[in-house]
C-alpha cells in the first residue's frame, strides 16, 4: 500500500495557520509518506453567505489561481521525493447544487484529487456550520429541538451529497461522514445511528466512491475517535469501499494525526 495522506490544508485556509507548503511537505517526507493531497477548502458556492461568525470557512475565488500555482511549483520542486496532488475539499451545501456544479466544471480540470464534505446544514432558510464550536453546536440543539434532530439532518445531508448531480468533476471521495461526532463528549447522542450510517455506506458503494478515513477526530478533545469510528470502518471494509487516510491537517504538526491508531486497527 502507498502511504498517502489525502486530506491536507494549507496557509490559504483562513482558519488554519501560516505554515508554509515546505513545512507540510517536509513533515510528510519525515513521516515517510509517499503521496499527499493538498485539499484546501474550495470557495463557497456563488450566492452563499458564510454563516460562521468569523467568515473564515474557505479560500476566496481570488486566491484560487495562486493556490494552484503554488502547488504546481512544489510538485516540481519535490518531484523526486514525494508525489503531490492538487486538490480541494468541496463543501456540499443543500440548495446550491447548481452553483457547485458550475464551479466544478470550471476548476475540475485543474484537480488531481478532491473530497466532498458536509459542514453546513440547512434549517428552514438558515444555514449552520455544524463543526464551528461547541457553543454554536449547543445553540443548534436549541434551534433544532434535540441532538437527535441534528444527527438526522446531518446524515440526510450527507446522503444528498452522494446523490447530487455535480457534473463530471464531482469528487469521488466522501469526507468525514461522522463529523457530527466532533463534540460528542460534551453532547452525547444516545439514539442508534447505525441505520443512517449503513445507508450512507451502501450509497457510497453503489456510486463506486471512496471514503475519507479521517484522523482529525482523534485529536479533538470532545471527540477522540476517527471520522468515521472503527465499527463503521469495519462495515466499509466488508463492502469493499476504498479508504483513503486523511490527517485533515490545518497546521504542519498535525500531519499524520491518528495514522498510527488507524493503521493498527486495519492491521497493515
Amino acid at each position: 500500500m502507498v502511504k498517502k495522506d489525502g486530506h491536507i490544508h494549507t496557509y490559504f485556509c483562513p482558519h488554519g495557520t501560516k505554515d508554509s507548503f515546505e513545512e507540510y511537505i517536509e513533515k510528510a517526507i519525515a513521516l515517510n509518506f509517499e503521496e499527499i493531497s493538498f485539499t484546501e477548502h474550495a470557495p463557497l458556492p456563488e450566492g452563499f453567505i458564510d454563516t460562521t461568525p468569523t467568515k473564515d470557512s474557505a479560500i476566496t475565488h481570488d486566491q484560487l489561481d495562486l493556490y494552484f500555482e503554488e502547488i504546481q511549483r512544489h510538485k516540481e520542486k519535490y518531484k523526486d521525493q514525494i508525489k503531490i496532488n492538487c486538490g480541494l475539499e468541496i463543501d456540499f451545501i443543500e440548495g446550491y447544487e447548481n452553483e457547485i456544479k458550475k464551479a466544478l466544471t470550471k476548476i475540475g480540470p485543474k484537480l488531481d484529487d478532491a473530497i466532498l464534505s458536509v459542514h453546513f446544514l440547512k434549517n428552514g432558510n438558515k444555514y449552520d456550520c455544524l463543526d464551528y464550536s461547541p457553543q454554536f453546536f449547543e445553540q443548534m440543539i436549541h434551534e433544532y429541538g434535540s441532538i437527535d434532530k441534528i444527527y438526522q439532518k446531518y446524515y440526510e445531508t450527507v446522503q444528498l451529497s452522494i446523490e447530487a448531480d455535480l457534473g463530471v468533476y464531482k469528487p469521488k471521495r466522501i469526507g468525514h461522514i461522522t463529523l457530527v461526532h466532533k463534540f460528542q463528549k460534551r453532547f452525547p447522542h444516545s439514539n442508534n445511528e447505525q441505520d443512517s450510517i449503513m445507508t450512507i455506506l451502501k450509497m457510497i458503494k453503489a456510486q463506486n466512491y471512496a471514503l475519507d478515513y479521517n484522523g482529525a477526530g482523534t485529536a479533538k478533545p470532545l471527540c477522540r475517535e476517527p471520522y468515521p469510528p472503527n465499527w463503521v470502518i469495519k462495515e466499509a471494509l466488508a463492502l469493499q469501499i476504498p479508504l483513503v487516510y486523511g490527517s485533515d491537517a490545518h497546521q504542519a504538526k498535525e500531519l499524520g494525526q491518528g495514522y498510527v491508531q488507524m493503521k493498527a486497527y486495519l492491521n497493515v
